[in-house]
């Protein structure tokens, strides 16, 4: 038996078992282990903090089935959060490598912002039949590839139903996507429930897929586009913290860079797990 040391955390209810690197530990055995909701401590994934050749940490993501992630904007603001408590000198931003690419992070009383790579592979309007239903999707990639679907009424959807079928529809082969949910609430503001890939379930945030709602949002919302500096959306999640997603957009090229996610990433345990 082999005693992990943990802290459980959360970032806008979706949570996470955080642990440092541990040489010749098997991630994705301990994931599906550790991550079972009865048998286990219960998470949506586990977070590794381990060192970088080439930025000040690196961070692994490992879904609770056991497959790896490359990025989790609600991960990487649990894990800003806890490199900022873990060393005693923390410089006021900081990098993480991870396999979407370098995070840059800032870190203060269970709040964090996090930059994150830009998104790419944008492709509106997308159509395609599925339980019977005739949808209309939006793709981008955030980190990690996200089809977005505007809904008139966030509380009809069947969520995990739908999303299941969408998440493995053909149009997304072959690496399938996670799938937002979204209903606009407001000027600048949208609310979401996602389905997450790897999960293989609705959870109560996804913060990569909080900025891909944002970011489609806005771009479907703003007629014309016009390029600008710093502008920024509001997303409900279902856990009912509210995220806010800034970014920079060049019309012309529809280019968005320089996009930052900020919302909590709070302690709720810490332990020993016996594996």
């Amino acid at each position: 038996m082999i005693k992990v040391p943990f802290y459980k955390m959360q970032g806008a209810g979706n949570d996470f078992i955080v642990i440092d690197a541990m040489p010749g530990l098997d991630l994705a055995r301990f994931a599906r282990k550790v991550c079972d909701r009865h048998m286990g401590v219960g998470a949506d994934g586990v977070l590794i903090l381990d060192t970088s050749s080439s930025c000040d940490h690196r961070m692994r993501i490992i879904n609770a089935d056991g497959s790896e992630a490359e990025m989790c904007g609600n991960g990487a603001r649990c894990m800003a959060v806890y490199i900022a408590r873990k060393f005693a000198v923390v410089p006021e931003f900081f990098t993480m490598e991870t396999l979407a690419g370098v995070i840059r992070a800032t870190a203060s009383n269970e709040q964090a912002c996090v930059c994150l790579s830009d998104p790419r592979d944008y492709r509106p309007g997308i159509t395609f039949e599925a339980a019977g239903k005739q949808l209309e999707a939006h793709f981008i990639n955030t980190g990690v590839p996200h089809a977005v679907i505007f809904v008139s009424d966030l509380r009809e959807v069947d969520v995990n139903g739908l999303g299941r079928i969408v998440r493995n529809h053909a149009v997304f082969a072959p690496k399938g996507t996670n799938v937002n949910f979204v209903q606009r609430t407001a000027p600048g503001q949208v609310a979401l429930r996602t389905y997450e890939r790897g999960v293989e379930a609705e959870t109560l945030a996804c913060g990569t897929g909080s900025v891909a709602s944002a970011l489609v949002g806005y771009l479907q919302e703003k007629t014309p586009l016009t390029s600008v500096k710093g502008a920024s959306m509001r997303v409900l999640t279902k856990s009912t913290e509210i995220l806010d997603v800034t970014f920079d957009l060049a019309a012309e090229s529809l280019t968005v860079t320089n996009v930052w996610l900020k919302g909590s990433g709070k302690f709720i345990a810490k332990g020993e797990y016996y594996y």
